[in-house]
């Protein structure tokens, strides 16, 4: 087996720094210059994204599993796996969702443009450095508000094509939103517009890592590596996920805060909830008055909890899908 750390942007910055997006390459052991160019952009090749987002953090434990577990058994190897732990390194550092001084949103960006300003050079870099991976897995956590458990997120126009790949992928939850929820600027848009099948992962919460999350989804790439051909090896059993094809959304129930307080929630995330049973309360510490009872207003699957216990008035409590009798 090769290992390589390759740089794929690098930009100047003041003070003799410069700012640079890495990969970590792995190889085969014994493939030629010659056999990596052919399999780099029209071959064999899975390419793992992650920290798009400097405050979600679940997609680095994953980085280092997926290395580890290859190097484990390096003969079962027969293609390329790209590994992009951090694509917005500066936003990692300080634990920014966004770019650090820039205010922006690094998934509003792509597909970038060579000749625009330092993000859209970079973003225009990682895309084409993408481009040719046979799969690519977008690995994003929730925010510090939400958990969510394991799930795929893919848009309709693209469900024939990637739903059979979300199905291996060993979530829990596979979630097909309407073409009218799609942002045309996201990594995962520019990719699969570029015939690169791309699965958006959203599990955990935001500035912390769940190690049970992260070892579940790395089991469901090596499926991937097998399903495309990389991977002779063995593989865990992959769960059969709950899916959401229901495209105009009608079949998740949100659930909003009345009012501003403390949340206190009384069922964890991927519970089964009855109509009108207790999600939880908010209360006032001001006055120790119970301002609220947060009740199911369907029965389902509670996919999304609350964690921060901070609430505004519509700040958003938690998601169930309907019906759903796991």
């Amino acid at each position: 087996m090769t290992e390589k750390i390759i740089t794929i942007a690098k930009v100047s910055l003041p003070v003799d720094e410069s700012l640079k997006i890495q990969k970590h390459r792995i190889l085969p052991e014994g493939w030629s210059g010659e056999d990596e160019r052919e399999f780099e952009k029209n071959g064999r090749r899975i390419s793992v994204v992650t920290g798009i987002h400097g405050d979600e953090l679940e997609g680095q434990f994953v980085c280092y599993e997926l290395a580890q577990k290859i190097r484990e058994n390096p003969g079962c190897l027969h293609g390329i796996v790209d590994i992009y732990p951090a694509m917005n390194p500066f936003g990692i550092d300080s634990l920014t969702r966004g770019i650090p001084a820039f205010d922006l949103d690094m998934n509003r960006i792509f597909p970038g443009n060579d000749s625009g300003d330092m993000n859209e050079f970079i973003a225009s870099k990682i895309i084409r450095d993408l481009e040719g991976s046979s799969l690519c897995l977008d690995i994003h956590a929730s925010n510090i508000f939400l958990t969510e458990v394991p799930q795929i997120r893919i848009n309709t126009l693209h469900k024939n094509t990637l739903l059979p790949y979300a199905m291996e992928s060993n979530v829990d939850f596979v979630w097909v939103h309407g073409a009218s929820t799609v942002l045309e600027s996201t990594l995962a848009y520019s990719l699969n517009s570029r015939s690169v099948k791309t699965l958006v992962v959203e599990m955990g919460v935001g500035m912390r890592i769940t190690r049970e999350y992260g070892k579940q989804l790395v089991d469901g790439i090596f499926s991937l590596m097998k399903k495309i051909g990389i991977w002779s090896g063995k593989v865990a059993p992959v769960k059969r996920p709950v899916v959401s094809n229901d495209e105009s959304g009608k079949d998740v129930c949100y659930l909003n805060a009345p009012c501003s307080g403390i949340f206190i929630k009384e069922k964890n995330h991927g519970a089964m909830v009855k109509k009108g049973e207790k999600i939880g309360e908010i209360i006032s510490p001001l006055n120790g008055k119970l301002l609220s009872e947060i009740m199911a207003e369907e029965a389902g699957w509670l996919f999304t909890i609350r964690e921060y216990p901070v609430v505004d008035e519509g700040s958003l409590l938690g998601r169930i899908l309907k019906g759903e009798t796991q």
